[in-house]
């Protein structure tokens, strides 16, 4: 449920040393000093948009940091100078908005709703961003509004405009939350093969913080003994990683039997 997407396509870096870096930072949970190295670079404006994202990544899988993600947000903000900017910033605001509400710490599900609104309305239907803004408005749909018939078109559109993008990583996103609604419609098959393809993405990236959520979603629809192995591999890599992303634990625990 909390496992969402940050902006920026292709987000390992490719030939840029700083990109590189705090790809490297980011795939291990270490979002703080990944957000250091862009802190020199916050008068441009992607640079401000990527820092808060990274900072509200780590709400999501710490359920920490608030505040300093609503700071960067806020420079964010302030330097964004035109509309496809200014609604990259809207879009992050939604989604801290969103994460604040799915994780019980405020609800702030109509904040949500109104800046992803706003992000709509300013994005180009070209712009690089749209793509991440319709993953947000699904997890919205599905998580706030209990909608999932108007997330699944979301998540479609998602989809397509990540792998026209060649934004791999957001596809293992997409992919994943996809699937999550096929196995609620008990289509078993399609929910394999999407959570594996997931899976498969973030092992490929190296996105180490993301794989053991990956691993207990294709779990769920894998019978025994797959799913025990699964699940063991997850709780491997979750204690790896000191325990995060926190909202993880209680999937990992095994179901007493009965």
């Amino acid at each position: 449920m909390a496992d969402t997407a940050m902006s920026g396509a292709e987000t390992t870096g490719g030939d840029d040393p700083l990109q590189r870096a705090i790809w490297r930072l980011r795939s291990r949970g270490c979002w703080t000093d990944a957000a250091a190295l862009l802190a020199p670079h916050v008068d441009d404006a992607g640079a401000a948009v990527q820092r808060t994202a990274l900072l509200i990544e780590r709400c999501l899988f710490t359920g920490q940091g608030w505040a300093e993600a609503e700071d960067a947000l806020r420079v964010a903000e302030a330097v964004a100078a035109d509309d496809d900017e200014r609604g990259a910033a809207a879009c992050e605001r939604g989604h801290l908005a969103y994460a604040a509400t799915v994780l019980g710490v405020r609800d702030r599900a109509d904040e949500a709703r109104a800046a992803l609104g706003r992000a709509a309305a300013l994005l180009s239907p070209d712009s690089r961003t749209r793509p991440l803004l319709d993953l947000r408005r699904g997890l919205v749909a599905e998580h706030l509004a209990d909608a999932p018939q108007a997330a699944r078109p979301a998540y479609r559109r998602a989809h397509a405009g990540a792998a026209a993008n060649g934004d791999t990583l957001l596809l293992s996103f997409t992919w994943r939350h996809l699937a999550a609604l096929a196995l609620r419609d008990g289509e078993v098959a399609e929910a394999r093969k999407g959570f594996a393809e997931s899976l498969r993405i973030r092992e490929e990236l190296g996105f180490l913080v993301g794989t053991a959520p990956a691993l207990a979603a294709l779990a769920e629809a894998e019978p025994e003994p797959e799913a025990s192995r699964l699940r063991a591999e997850a709780r491997r890599l979750f204690r790896l990683l000191g325990g995060i992303p926190t909202w993880l634990a209680d999937q990992l625990h095994p179901t007493p039997a009965t």
